[in-house]
């Protein structure tokens, strides 16, 4: 019984990641930032993370996150700031929380990848921390020790005799 629960727990939440939380670049809704620098606090600060959901419309106020367009300085790179003007036509205007300028990009709709939907403070600096080469090769060595170290343990070794005994 407590077997079933479990497969169907993991099942469930499965289902639900890739409904809700799949990432755009596996065909999914969802886009994970990672905030670098302060032209976003006093909103998002260095290190935060940030899910953004893509939507059917954008309006000036959201926080989107978007791409920069084809043809311009920077092209291809993800920024996250708010909308404060422009059309999904001839391009949105942008600006960050802490900046005193607009950015000089112009995306359309096509370019915005989504609006903020989920704040997690600081855990992109854990991430970094993972992504570190360092990191998942001391975990995968670790792994390989205690592994060796069971096994090792788990071998059955035959009684010991005393010479004379039956």
């Amino acid at each position: 019984m407590g077997g079933i629960l479990l497969d169907a727990t993991v099942v469930a939440v499965m289902v639900g990641w890739f409904l809700f939380l799949r990432p755009g670049s596996l065909g999914g809704p969802v886009t994970y930032i990672v905030i670098h620098g302060s032209s976003m606090a006093p909103t998002y600060h260095d290190g935060d993370v940030v899910l953004t959901r893509q939507q059917g419309s954008y309006h000036a106020g959201e926080v989107v996150v978007y791409r920069v367009p084809q043809g311009q300085v920077g092209a291809g790179h993800m920024v996250i700031h708010r909308l404060v003007g422009g059309s999904p036509q001839t391009g949105f205007t942008t600006r960050g929380d802490n900046n005193s300028f607009i950015d000089p990009w112009k995306p359309t709709a096509a370019d915005v990848m989504g609006s903020s939907w989920v704040h997690l403070p600081r855990l992109g600096r854990l991430l970094v921390f993972i992504h570190q080469p360092l990191v998942p090769a001391t975990v995968a060595a670790l792994i390989t020790v205690f592994t060796i170290m069971r096994s090792d343990q788990r071998r059955v070794r035959p009684p010991a005799t005393v010479p004379g005994s039956r």
